[in-house]
């Protein structure tokens, strides 16, 4: 008999399946369906009391995704609400690596958010290195939500748990900004989930490695995916990339050539913004310089 489900883990070539009736199921893929992701509603078929075969994945309203080591897209998450760019003071975000991220949600058509983790450490506010933790007031300004957070006190995790409600979401950020502890601040029975996980699958689930959904018990679905160093692009076209940065939409369809890749050409209505201060000169910056990192 088929049933639908819902991928909470994928690896390799099998995962775990949420059945709606709630039952949980080890999973193995048809070569001819493919891999389902994480988040993923897919048509299973039983094979035995215990577990499952993938015999359909359902079309996707998008798939987050991160660039391997050969700039090649790789998804790691289906099916999102919204996409939880988390930073922190320490370790320092490096300069772009928030735009980075922007691109990559709008390209999916998600809705990002930024989390400013570790609220509690000193100068969390600004660090004067051109990052973004000193641009937060213009990232609110061009109508991004901005979080604040804590695990070791105020303002703790409310404003977090409030943006999670009845959505599904994906934490996601370097290694070392304390994702692991906002899902344990959001997340009271992370431990008996964790668990559960690992009895369907007959081995332990490693939660620092496995992209993994979880149910939130103020309702939606909350997935944690591996910490990276550096958050990289795909090869994208220029036309995506600049897509990416909100405020140039408009004016860009008043450039000179449709092709115009904001980059010095004669008519560009984005270079012209920035010079009467409409676009934030770092924000052009940056986009220059992930433009550079494209062609190279």
């Amino acid at each position: 008999m088929n049933q639908p489900g819902l991928i909470l883990v994928s690896y390799g070539g099998r995962g775990v399946v949420e059945l709606d009736d709630g039952r949980r199921l080890d999973c193995t893929y048809r070569r001819s369906v493919g891999r389902p992701y994480c988040g993923d509603r897919v048509t299973v078929q039983h094979a035995d009391g215990e577990s499952a075969v993938v015999v359909e994945i359902e079309p996707r309203r998008n798939a987050f995704a991160r660039a391997d080591s050969r700039q090649r897209k790789q998804v790691i998450a289906a099916n999102l609400d919204r996409v939880l760019i988390v930073i922190a003071p320490n370790p320092q975000p490096s300069r772009d690596l928030v735009e980075r991220y922007l691109v990559a949600v709008h390209s999916l058509g998600i809705e990002p958010v930024l989390v400013v983790n570790k609220a509690d450490l000193p100068n969390a506010a600004a660090t004067g290195s051109d990052g973004p933790l000193d641009h937060l007031d213009d990232y609110r300004a061009l109508g991004y939500p901005v979080l604040t957070t804590s695990c070791k006190g105020p303002p703790g995790t409310d404003e977090l748990d409030t943006a999670l409600k009845n959505r599904v979401s994906i934490l996601v950020g370097q290694s070392g900004v304390g994702k692991s502890s906002l899902v344990n601040a959001v997340l009271p029975d992370l431990d008996l989930q964790t668990g559960a996980l690992s009895r369907v699958t007959g081995k332990g689930t490693h939660t620092t490695t496995t992209t993994i959904m979880y149910t939130l018990p103020c309702g939606g679905r909350l997935i944690d995916s591996p910490g990276v160093w550096e958050y990289g692009l795909w090869r994208l076209a220029a036309t995506e990339l600049a897509d990416g940065f909100i405020e140039f939409r408009d004016v860009a369809a008043c450039c000179r050539f449709n092709d115009c890749r904001h980059a010095g050409e004669p008519g560009c209505s984005v270079a012209a913004a920035v010079e009467r201060g409409d676009i934030l000169p770092w924000r052009y910056a940056a986009y220059r310089r992930l433009l550079e990192q494209l062609d190279a």
